[in-house]
């Protein structure tokens, strides 16, 4: 008798640790920055529309983003916020080709949904997520009230220099102008939210990621909730032309040159154009 009570009373608890387990959810809020490092020419424009444009940048950069996650799955998405204004006299256009209105992951299952809008038109891009060769560090710091350890991965990635076009001097596409640089991307995660996820596309640690850098742009989570009286929706995009990575960027480098061919200015072009690729 006293054999069968135990077995039953285990049995109880697997049940009830596997049913919270599926029910565990959370919403973490994160805050972007992004290294802006533009020379300017000074013969070009004044040094007060430099600054000026220097602080848009800097404000265009700055975002809020909300992942919400389950043990299995996650949605990440902006917040809805009023774009920086821009510089008096000045027509500044923006190629970001790493952007994603909503980006669904399931690390699970190893793959991902980004609902993309391209100048009107709704991409579903899908495809298989990345694997990330994280280097585990004992080093570790709080971020809020979680303890965090740091993991990293190097390796090399393009680079392309001249990223800015004052008036179409320069399309932003020459070749020439790509090289390959070395990174290093770092990350602070914690296993006290047991989830395998992160901002962005960032995955595969034994706990949330709250922070990343990669070099060039900083994530940082600022509000944590976990199992929030409301249950979450997290469901996967459905809406869009359905591509995979590698078509939607043919399709995207595409796009940017018709953009970079239209805004070429004509001889009757009044005021400074910029063109800013960032991305790749």
């Amino acid at each position: 008798m006293t054999s069968l009570i135990k077995i039953i009373a285990v049995a109880i608890l697997l049940s009830v640790s596997g049913l919270s387990a599926q029910n565990f959810q959370g919403q973490a809020t994160y805050k972007t920055k992004r290294k802006v490092d533009v020379k300017l020419d000074s013969t070009q424009m004044s040094g007060e529309m430099q600054q000026r444009m220097m602080e848009m940048l800097k404000k265009q950069f700055e975002k809020t983003f909300v992942l919400s996650f389950n043990k299995e799955a996650s949605i990440y998405k902006e917040e809805e916020s009023l774009s920086a204004p821009q510089p008096a006299g000045m027509q500044v256009v923006m190629f970001d080709s790493g952007g994603a209105d909503v980006l669904y992951k399931n690390t699970k299952e190893n793959r991902f949904t980004n609902q993309n809008d391209v100048f009107g038109k709704v991409f579903l891009i899908k495809d298989n997520l990345e694997a990330l060769e994280w280097k585990m560090s004992g080093e570790k710091k709080n971020i809020g009230n979680y303890e965090c350890f740091k993991a990293t991965i190097t390796g090399e990635r393009e680079v392309r220099d001249g990223g800015v076009s004052f008036n179409g001097d320069k399309d932003l596409d020459e070749s020439e102008n790509v090289r390959m640089e070395p990174y290093t991307i770092t990350a602070w995660y914690s296993p006290e939210i047991p989830v395998n996820n992160g901002p962005g596309r960032y995955f595969g640690l034994p706990g949330l990621i709250l922070e990343v850098n990669d070099g060039q742009e900083t994530v940082i989570c600022s509000k944590i909730v976990i199992n929030p009286k409301e249950k979450l929706s997290i469901v996967e995009p459905k809406k869009g032309k359905e591509v995979t990575q590698a078509e939607f960027d043919e399709i995207l480098q595409k796009k940017m040159e018709e953009m970079n061919e239209r805004y070429r200015p004509s001889g009757d072009n009044d005021g400074e154009r910029i063109e800013i690729r960032i991305g790749g």
